[in-house]
């Protein structure tokens, strides 16, 4: 059975820096990635927004990304996969946490900006992102670009996959996305 999510990147403020509107998209959605602190948020962001997300009935994701506050998480990084893999493993994990002290389990991880789509056609880096969701919970399911690496990567090692296609952009025969909003990340 096929299912629809609408799905939101969230909390991405960090200390005096506000970003987005929160609280009204929240009842609108039915799952948020949440910025684990790399490209956006920090640890007050990410507890205040896990409990409006989980006091609205929202499903909660992480969305770790490139440590690239300047550039949002959104311009290409050279980093191995072992520092994919580190870096979501850390980024997993304080999400985690918030999650579970706010009486929660965590439900997805979705990758952020430029590592999303590194993630997409680099099978090294994909890897290292699904073994890092696997190591830390395999329950959790792997959110990337329809027919990507990503996706590739964590039916391989068992994760439950959710394909994405981003209502902002035209799609090819191949599932290429072609527009200019296509060149925008996610």
């Amino acid at each position: 059975m096929y299912s629809v999510d609408l799905n939101c990147d969230l909390g991405e403020s960090f200390g005096a820096y506000k970003m987005g509107s929160d609280e009204q998209i929240l009842p609108l959605i039915t799952s948020a990635n949440i910025a684990c602190g790399y490209h956006a948020g920090d640890p007050g962001m990410m507890r205040q927004t896990v409990k409006l997300a989980m006091e609205h009935g929202i499903a909660v994701g992480a969305h770790p990304g490139s440590p690239d506050l300047i550039g949002f998480g959104r311009r290409n990084m050279d980093v191995s996969p072992q520092e994919v893999y580190d870096m979501t493993v850390y980024q997993i994990g304080a999400l985690d946490a918030f999650v579970r002290s706010e009486g929660g389990t965590m439900q997805h991880v979705k990758p952020h900006g430029a590592l999303y789509n590194m993630a997409a056609q680099n099978a090294g880096l994909a890897d290292a992102i699904a073994e890092s969701v696997y190591k830390v919970n395999p329950e959790l399911v792997l959110f990337g670009l329809s027919g990507s690496e990503l996706i590739r990567a964590g039916r391989r090692i068992g994760l439950r996959t959710a394909s994405e296609v981003f209502a902002d952009r035209t799609y090819q025969q191949d599932g290429d996305p072609d527009s200019p909003a296509a060149a925008r990340t996610p």
